[in-house]
């Protein structure tokens, strides 16, 4: 169900990268448990200093607490994370919206074993394209790249 109270707003270094990694960490040990929790904590850094830096990334906000962020390269989903106490608020979905009107069309690469991933972009429109047998670190993890158009 939809929460109303969900709210958009820009990234703010200084205050959101700590927290926002977090939810990544959390998130991922949960839909991304077949990667294994030594290589996410390690990934952590990463989203801090490398990831939300260097894309446009807007941040989900339930009565003043960051619950979500995606983070954009262009039309492309780099991620979209929602703290698992917080899925199914309509976080993930007021994300997606946000970006669609901004960017016009969305792409994004998902594995295929987050079945509650594919599942979501499913229902949202998405439309596969492609698959991969390996993910970015050369991993024997499939991905499929989806598309939505606005």
């Amino acid at each position: 169900m939809e929460d109303a109270r969900i709210s958009i707003r820009s990234f703010d270094a200084a205050t959101d990268s700590g927290k926002l990694s977090g939810i990544w960490l959390d998130a991922s040990l949960q839909s991304h448990s077949f990667i294994g929790r030594p290589r996410l904590v390690e990934q952590r850094r990463l989203i801090e200093e490398e990831y939300l830096p260097k894309a446009e990334t807007w941040v989900a906000c339930h009565a003043g607490e960051a619950i979500g962020f995606i983070s954009l390269l262009d039309s492309f989903i780099g991620g979209i994370f929602v703290a698992p106490a917080r899925q199914g608020m309509g976080a993930g979905r007021k994300l997606i919206a946000h970006a669609l009107t901004r960017k016009g069309r969305l792409s994004l690469e998902v594995y295929t074993a987050n079945e509650q991933a594919v599942r979501f972009y499913a229902s949202l429109g998405f439309k596969e394209v492609s698959r991969r047998d390996v993910d970015d670190f050369g991993y024997p993890f499939e991905n499929a790249v989806l598309q939505l158009e606005g």
